[in-house]
């Protein structure tokens, strides 16, 4: 597993459900309505989530890891301040919108990582969060420890005040 597949993966299951190729550039572009980002989020939840969950689940343990050590890791590099001011919300409330950024797919998640600006107040996905974690203890019981964490405010670099 490295990271063209983790996000080729994310990407499937968006294409396996129609794609919503052109609200999703929209979204990278800053010109979705509120109306149209809830219903992306409704899709990401009802609709992508189970379709990537599926495919994890064929995943052998090892890959299925290095799944999770990704995503943990792309949580983690955009815990930062700036995104956060964007996002608003709770530390759980963060950590969520942060599972929207990803879940939406590299495009998204390249294009907030650049300019923080284009996250969305209020967007969250928690189930993206753990998505591999869960599938990981339903299969093959406790995950390892890693080194780094997905909750908010654990990068350090990115929270230059606390």
């Amino acid at each position: 597993m490295d990271e063209t597949r983790f996000w080729s993966m994310i990407e499937a299951a968006w294409q396996s459900i129609g794609g919503k190729t052109k609200p999703r550039q929209k979204l990278v572009e800053g010109k979705l309505s509120d109306e149209k980002c809830e219903s992306l989020m409704e899709t990401l939840e009802e609709e992508v989530i189970p379709a990537l969950t599926e495919e994890l689940q064929l995943l052998p343990p090892e890959a299925l890891l290095e799944f999770d050590r990704i995503l943990e890791r792309k949580l983690y590099e955009i815990d930062r301040a700036e995104v956060q001011e964007a996002t608003d919300g709770s530390n759980d409330g963060f950590l969520y919108a942060r599972g929207f950024i990803v879940g939406m797919g590299r495009t998204f998640y390249d294009a907030v990582n650049a300019n923080p600006s284009l996250a969305i107040m209020d967007m969250e996905c928690e189930a993206m969060c753990y998505i591999s974690w869960h599938v990981f203890r339903e299969k093959y019981g406790e995950m390892p420890r890693s080194e780094i964490s997905r909750e908010s405010c654990s990068n350090r670099a990115g929270w230059p005040a606390l």
